[in-house]
């Protein structure tokens, strides 16, 4: 998969064909099903399949406060798109001006003279232009009028609800990992870098590697069996995300034990996969209680490693 920025110099061969545009936050099941249409139309109209992306988020330059947390970081959402029949990826840089454009002057720039497209497909919910004023409906009128063609694919169902990125966040805010997970097609993971704690995870026989610098978002407080994948190795891990009030603590935290592994992660890039949510945090009357659960919480890891992860 290519990807571009700048639709300037995009070569004359990634024009022509067929479009997907949205945020594409997380790559989940129904984008996947989207994009499985997106590469037959490509096929059909003997074009490329492209997709595009804005960065950063509309939201995050009309409504900074109110920008969702993302499911994805730019890179491993391209990552996830390049794991697919996409071959194009434009990542368009979203500026001020592009959204003050009407819907039709939208389509007219974008899709009619910088794309040269073929075919559109998109989701129900589309919407597109100054205040997204745009729907499905007039994209339909506008792509008649330039002979165009459009599809718009119906969502995809889990436990007949549609799977959206909104409804994976919430799952993930829940702590339902799983659900999440199976709206996803994958593990959710988050990527962070191992910074020094207070050691006290070592103390106690369980050392942990604490997380900073993650950009997407975090599950719910809890302890979560899952995956980190170190010095390029992938292993069971028991990941507590949230306070610690056996000691005090009651900043959030970001705590992962990798099983049977020994060695220093300090100051590299950890990714951890979620699979599933153990317990609650909570708060234990001593380290020994705590060390008691802590060996629960292992077994379980172990368990879950055997038949989930």
């Amino acid at each position: 998969m290519h990807t571009v920025s700048d639709l300037q110099s995009t070569p004359v061969h990634w024009q022509h064909g067929a479009v997907s545009i949205g945020n594409f936050d997380g790559v989940h099941r129904g984008h996947c099903n989207l994009i499985n249409r997106l590469r037959c139309e490509a096929d059909r109209v003997d074009g490329p399949a492209v997709v595009l992306t804005f960065c950063p988020h509309p939201i995050q330059l009309l409504r900074p406060d109110d920008v969702p947390p993302s499911l994805t970081s730019l890179d491993r959402k391209l990552d996830l798109l390049a794991a697919t029949d996409v071959d194009v990826c434009i990542t368009y840089p979203t500026t001020l001006d592009l959204l003050a454009l009407s819907p039709e002057a939208f389509f007219q720039s974008v899709i009619v003279e910088q794309l040269a497209a073929r075919s559109l497909v998109e989701g129900p919910n589309f919407h597109f232009g100054r205040d997204r004023r745009g729907d499905t409906e007039l994209l339909t009128t506008l792509c008649e009028q330039a002979d165009i063609d459009v599809h718009i694919v119906s969502p995809s169902l889990a436990d007949d609800e549609f799977v959206s990125s909104s409804r994976i966040r919430s799952a993930i805010l829940q702590g339902d990992v799983m659900q999440a997970s199976q709206m996803l097609g994958y593990c959710y993971q988050i990527q962070g870098r191992v910074v020094r704690g207070a050691n006290r995870g070592h103390t106690i026989g369980f050392p942990t590697a604490n997380l900073a610098d993650v950009e997407v978002l975090l599950p719910a407080p809890g302890v979560y069996a899952g995956r980190a994948v170190a010095n390029g190795i992938s292993r069971p891990a028991a990941i507590h995300i949230g306070p610690n009030p056996t000691f005090g603590e009651t900043g959030r935290k970001i705590e992962v034990h990798l099983l049977d592994f020994t060695g220093d992660l300090y100051d590299q890039v950890l990714t951890v996969e979620f699979v599933d949510r153990i317990r609650g945090t909570r708060r234990f009357d001593s380290a020994e209680q705590l060390v008691n659960q802590l060996n629960q919480d292992v077994a379980q890891v172990r368990s879950t490693s055997s038949t989930k992860i």
